[in-house]
């Protein structure tokens, strides 16, 4: 099976070169230089992957994020000369899955495309097999099905991305106990924590959001100020 990957920058140099190493895995890459193409593609396309620029002319690649993920769920990695944090806390919430900050490790990059597409294919890979023996949490409204992959609040689907149903099911896994941002980055992402890491929280923001949480006064994700955050225990 075929894994296309749309791939959007407008330094063409960089275009060929993400198109260049992924195209050598065996990847079907659809590269464009401008977001209008880019945009064209994602509405006519079957894609497993998108990597975006964020400094684009007319649309930038927050733009396309945000287009991408009113209709599709698949990992949207934005590559990006920007190393403020409040930008990478952007693409964040608006549903982005992870940040390459250029200039970039080429062999680095596509490691990080074949870690999404792995968390992507295994939200996408339930065969209808029997759920007598499904890891499922129910309790208080929330049910979370590792098998499935799927998640609803009072009977509504919350639709999350690959890494945000991480996330929620390492929360509840370790439900009554304060995971730290350290131990949830690692657990999810695979890769070593950071000083100053901001990607736990931006993504714990969008699975609240998607839960409808009030920000001051959470029912489900606690944040535990200066350890982390906890779901607690039913009472």
């Amino acid at each position: 099976m075929f894994t296309n990957i749309l791939v959007v920058d407008d330094e063409k140099e960089i275009a060929d070169l993400v198109e260049l190493y992924l195209s050598n895995e065996g990847f079907t890459v659809y590269k464009f230089y401008t977001a209008a193409e880019a945009l064209k593609c994602i509405s006519t396309t079957k894609l497993d992957l998108a990597i975006l620029d964020i400094m684009l002319p007319e649309t930038d690649g927050f733009t396309i994020c945000s287009r991408i993920r009113e209709s599709y769920h698949y990992p949207v990695i934005m590559l990006t000369a920007k190393v403020e944090d409040i930008d990478k806390i952007k693409g964040l919430t608006l549903g982005a899955d992870d940040y390459i900050t250029k200039p970039f490790n080429p062999l680095e990059m596509v490691a990080r495309v074949k870690a999404q597409l792995r968390r992507y294919t295994r939200y996408n890979n339930f065969d209808g097999k029997t759920l007598e023996d499904s890891n499922e949490y129910d309790f208080s409204g929330l049910i979370i099905n590792k098998d499935t992959h799927k998640c609803s609040l009072y009977g509504q689907a919350l639709t999350l991305t690959p890494i945000e149903f991480s996330i929620l099911w390492y929360l509840c896994e370790n439900r009554g106990k304060v995971v730290s941002s350290e131990e949830l980055f690692e657990a999810v992402w695979g890769e070593s924590y950071m000083d100053n890491n901001n990607t736990v929280m931006a993504h714990i923001g969008r699975i609240r959001e998607k839960m409808k949480e009030a920000p001051r006064n959470p029912k489900f994700i606690k944040t535990v100020w200066g350890v982390g955050y906890q779901i607690e225990q039913d009472e």
